[in-house]
């Protein structure tokens, strides 16, 4: 059991609704995660999603060299139509196993929820987003913080990336998204 938690990752759909002139564009943002180590991944930005561009971000994501996927991961997802046989057939050719989630059973991908609720609470949800370009910057900046400045309970209050803090020291508080986003860190001296 532990050898497959530490290769699942889980994919999901949300959804983020931009201000284009006079009315509202909705885009899709799909995102993975690894399970044991809760590092997230932006695997794309969709008006709509297609069974074309998934099949594409699956060759993306099991890229030996720049892919998320690693071969012998197993990616469990929803049961949305667009996950069809064409991007599993394409993931099995890198390696990875789909997994399909029971229907409306959303704690089973409970993981990846969450996260996507951190990403529209602590994030999103504080802008009126104008362009997908501002999307991508905002979701950058929220995946940096989520990795390497936000302590995580279920990794033992630890970064996910970057380096542990001092346990002595001044405390300093750095910001991100014009303060939207603190982190804490000591300084010596």
């Amino acid at each position: 059991m532990e050898q497959q938690w530490t290769s699942m990752v889980a994919a999901d759909f949300f959804t983020v609704e931009l201000t284009r002139g006079w009315g509202i564009q909705q885009v899709h943002v799909l995102v993975m995660m690894h399970l044991a180590t809760r590092r997230m991944h932006i695997a794309g930005i969709v008006d709509e999603p297609t069974q074309a561009w998934l099949v594409q971000v699956a060759r993306n994501e099991t890229d030996e060299e720049h892919g998320f996927l690693k071969e012998g991961s197993y990616l469990i997802h929803d049961r949305a139509a667009v996950f069809g046989e064409k991007f599993k057939t394409t993931l099995a050719a890198g390696g990875v196993t789909t997994v399909k989630l029971p229907a409306r059973s959303p704690n089973l991908n409970a993981h990846v929820e969450r996260v996507i609720r951190s990403i529209r609470e602590e994030c999103l949800d504080q802008f009126v987003i104008f362009s997908r370009r501002q999307l991508e910057y905002l979701l950058g900046e929220y995946v940096t913080h989520y990795h390497e400045e936000r302590p995580h309970q279920g990794l033992g209050n630890r970064l996910i990336s970057g380096e542990q803090g001092q346990s002595q020291g001044k405390i300093r508080r750095r910001t991100r998204l014009g303060g939207l986003l603190s982190f804490y860190d000591r300084v010596s001296g």
